[in-house]
């Protein structure tokens, strides 16, 4: 089956990095996906019509979240810059500086 998510011959791939790369890429769709949503709710007038788009973006958020989730827990220096980054008040940036430090502990 043809494909085009992957940047080397699928054959000399492992089974775990195909499913890396499955993920990875529904992580982007799913990215995607928010980015569409909340360009149509930012221009719908029709209440009803934009709290269907609103429930179908927090399912993409949820998806977001589990395929990151997923991901991290394979690649402990990608879980080790998350942690440093997300969910922290202050500089973004300097938190990824901080995220960079804790990669090359991990």
């Amino acid at each position: 089956m043809p494909t085009d998510q992957y940047h080397e011959p699928a054959g000399e791939l492992s089974p775990e990095i195909r499913t890396f790369a499955r993920v990875a890429a529904s992580l982007q769709e799913e990215a995607e996906a928010i980015g569409w949503y909340e360009q149509r709710l930012s221009v719908e007038s029709d209440r009803e019509a934009k709290a269907i788009m609103e429930e179908a973006q927090e399912e993409e958020f949820k998806h977001f979240a589990m395929a990151l989730e997923f991901l991290s827990r394979r690649k402990p220096k990608w879980r080790a810059v998350l942690q440093a980054v997300l969910f922290k008040s202050g500089d973004i940036v300097e938190h990824g500086e901080m995220g960079e430090e804790a990669e090359k502990k991990a």
